[in-house]
């Protein structure tokens, strides 16, 4: 049965967030700040926190800081992946990826439908693999964020989590996480 066995040690990832937003600044920031909150709160550790404006740019050169740094595991990227004009994160951060995580997209919309309804249609949420780095993008709305990390990746980024959880795919637990 899946779930998390609390017989098991809980190994922290080392996670930076990235809010994408044109009009969003440290005070206003709600969306970063839940999965700052949240990642804290499960035991993981905050490396970076940073806010880009919705260019493509912009958002892979802070990414590829974070990708090249390698005591960061995991990315979330909050904002642009809507249908608006100026949402452009998928262009971005794809191109980066040297493998996409198609399975999260579908877990992400499957959990979003019961708190959102077809509203989740708008959403490109993603996630892949940059270099050993795991990026996860989800929408720019706290509620958004908050299924994305309550329904999804709490399980996912915790070591305990079974069958399986990514912390395994991480270079750093390779060997300890199965």
């Amino acid at each position: 049965m899946a779930g998390i066995n609390e017989d098991l040690p809980f190994h922290p990832l080392n996670i930076a967030v990235l809010t994408i937003s044109d009009t969003r600044d440290e005070t206003t920031d709600t969306s970063g700040g839940l999965l700052v909150e949240r990642l804290t709160t499960a035991g993981h550790v905050l490396k970076g926190k940073a806010i880009v404006h919705d260019e493509v740019e912009a958002i892979r050169a802070q990414l590829r800081i974070w990708i090249d740094d390698p005591d960061i595991d995991v990315v979330l990227t909050t904002g642009g992946t809507g249908f608006a004009p100026r949402d452009v994160t998928p262009e971005a951060v794809k191109p980066l990826f040297r493998r996409e995580l198609d399975g999260f997209s579908v877990v992400f919309h499957l959990k979003s439908l019961g708190t959102v309804g077809v509203a989740t249609l708008q959403s490109r949420a993603l996630a892949g693999q940059a270099d050993d780095t795991f990026v996860f993008c989800v929408p720019g709305s706290t509620g958004a964020c908050r299924d994305a990390w309550d329904l999804v990746l709490a399980e996912e980024l915790d070591s305990r989590f079974r069958p399986c959880s990514l912390v395994g795919q991480i270079p750093r637990y390779r060997g300890i996480c199965p």
